[in-house]
């Protein structure tokens, strides 16, 4: 199980180095990212809440960087396209995350293995379910198939697999802290702070500028 985001850079992105990665495909997020990777996930964060003006937010900045980073600061609500990705390697199976997933909902999971009956992630004509009976965890890769693939597992399992997820997840979020301070020193408490809540992680602590 991997925590993945769902790539959305502007056509002629510049404001900062991203990798050469295919629209809409899913990045898996870790400690281990190179710094184009990073930039790469956060600038598609970014874009997953950049909102058009709205009476509810303020105005939109002139500067190019503080309005592409509007959104992201000043939402309420933050979407992040992607979710958990599992992989049966032995089966050679895939659940991928739908399109009505997203990142900031991953704790769901949690729900479910606590005695949930069932998660949507997409609808016609690709929708990924999840679904607990029992102690058995089964993810279906498309309810809309009949002979869909699935994958089976315990609930220990899951909660196993949410646990390697969540770490994941906070090394994604050490590294683009050291990446954000590098890259977005003017903006780096609010970016830092929107990405934690984005993630459904807990801020990390503060450290003094060198």
């Amino acid at each position: 199980m991997r925590p993945v985001v769902q790539i959305l850079i502007p056509e002629g992105f510049d404001l900062w180095q991203v990798a050469e990665l295919q629209r809409f495909a899913f990045l898996p997020l870790g400690g281990e990212l190179s710094p184009a990777e990073v930039g790469a996930a956060v600038a598609s964060i970014a874009g997953w809440n950049d909102a058009d003006a709205d009476a509810r937010l303020p105005p939109r900045p002139a500067d190019p960087l503080a309005s592409f980073l509007h959104g992201l600061l000043t939402l309420d609500e933050l979407f992040v396209a992607g979710g958990l990705e599992v992989t049966d390697t032995a089966a050679g199976v895939t659940f991928q995350p739908g399109c009505c997933d997203g990142l900031e909902d991953w704790r769901d999971w949690h729900r479910l293995a606590d005695g949930g009956s069932l998660l949507g992630f997409g609808h016609d004509p690709v929708s990924p379910v999840a679904e607990r009976s029992g102690r058995t965890v089964r993810l279906t890769v498309n309810e809309q198939q009949g002979d869909s693939p699935v994958i089976e597992l315990s609930v220990a399992e899951l909660l196993g697999l949410l646990d390697v997820a969540e770490r994941h997840l906070a090394g994604f979020l050490a590294l683009a802290t050291d990446w954000i301070s590098h890259h977005l020193p003017g903006h780096r408490g609010p970016v830092t702070a929107a990405l934690a809540r984005a993630l459904d992680l807990p801020a990390p602590a503060a450290r003094p500028q060198p």
